[in-house]
């Protein structure tokens, strides 16, 4: 059977628009709130979710403006020509490393998810690779096509993320938020923390920019792009603390997941809204992975040139497998993210300043 052959592997600048959130909103706002709360008192959380969303869409917007300098031009291409090709060897082998790793933490966490609360008999390890030759098949198929199909499912995931939280309003306390701002700096800055490695989505502006036809608005629209899901987020978060209370929140595994549970729809439709919820959430995961793994065989396809991508698809592919299974407890897929989500997230504040301050003492420009 032949696959599908598009036009052409160029995207507009309103798919990276739809990208950036695709990638941003996985599996980290399942648990963000109970992150949060636990770091934060009372519904202070949102000032730190805030502060650090703000930080995200600016970094964002310099990437996109820093890749749209130089058009139709690889990471690996103008990294080298800002700091050496060496050094740009470097940074794009990292960059591999790092979305091989958040493909691996996305398969691991949709399979403890799904074992949790809706596959409770089925053996972890299946469930992973069952997800996993999905994301694979994806990856394997056209570039451009996998990032039109982000066009296609975050309609529908807003939709249900709208949904949940109106049907939640009925139970929404206001009493539960107060008292405000008894959060101490130190906590604001643990909570901004937590909030950052939720807001990891800067990789597919470093390396997508280059597919775009016309660049020239790639960085407003990754700047919108990031601005979603800190509106998702922040709301999310109020409702969870509304609805829960602050000392519940910090205490659910997963209190998004949990305001499913709360929903009720008239006539009874859905006994379970939650099962609904996550199933229409596999697609935001499914987007995160596949785009993760696609940008680990990406940076890796820049290094080695005269490899296809098929056999690096195969090569990669186990690998991620063999790191997602790797953890043993929920305890240590939970560390895995953190200290995967901080690396990443001052991974990518040094590549940028970096590349920002040899282009300014340099001289490089790019070609706008």
């Amino acid at each position: 059977m032949k696959s599908f052959e598009y036009g052409d592997e160029g995207i507009s600048e309103k798919e990276i628009l739809f990208a950036v959130p695709s990638m941003v909103i996985g599996v980290g706002v399942l648990s963000l709130p109970k992150a949060l709360a636990e770091a934060t008192m009372f519904s202070d959380g949102w000032i730190s979710l805030l502060i650090a969303g703000i930080i995200s869409v600016i970094m964002i917007w310099l990437i996109a403006r820093l890749a749209a300098n130089f058009p139709n031009q690889t990471f690996l291409t103008y990294a080298s020509a800002i700091i050496t090709k060496p050094v740009a060897l470097v940074l794009t082998a990292v960059f591999a490393v790092i979305s091989l790793n958040l493909a691996a933490y996305s398969v691991r966490k949709i399979a403890d998810i799904s074992k949790h609360y809706l596959l409770d008999q089925t053996p972890l390890e299946v469930i992973a690779l069952s997800f996993f030759l999905l994301v694979i098949y994806g990856v394997s198929g056209s570039r451009a096509g996998l990032l039109r199909l982000n066009m296609l499912f975050l309609p529908i995931i807003l939709l249900i993320a709208v949904v949940i939280l109106v049907f939640n309003l009925g139970w929404f306390e206001f009493g539960n938020l107060i008292p405000m701002f008894e959060t101490s700096f130190s906590e604001h800055v643990e909570g901004m923390g937590t909030s950052a490695t939720a807001y990891l989505g800067f990789v597919v502006v470093w390396f997508y920019v280059a597919l775009v036809k016309q660049p020239k608005k790639a960085p407003k629209m990754a700047a919108i792009g990031m601005s979603i899901p800190v509106v998702l987020y922040l709301l999310f978060f109020i409702v969870c603390i509304g609805v829960f209370g602050h000392a519940v929140t910090s205490n659910l595994l997963y209190p998004t997941v949990e305001l499913g549970k709360v929903v009720e729809i008239p006539g009874g439709f859905f006994e379970r809204f939650d099962s609904v919820f996550f199933v229409i959430w596999i697609m935001a995961i499914f987007n995160t992975t596949a785009m993760a793994l696609d940008i680990a065989v990406l940076a890796t396809n820049s290094i080695f040139k005269k490899v296809r991508k098929i056999r690096l698809i195969f090569i990669l592919a186990p690998i991620a497998y063999g790191i997602s299974m790797y953890p043993q407890t929920v305890l240590e897929v939970d560390a895995f993210g953190e200290v995967l989500g901080y690396g990443a997230f001052f991974y990518t504040l040094f590549t940028l300043v970096l590349l920002l301050a040899f282009a300014k003492m340099r001289g490089v420009k790019g070609d706008e």
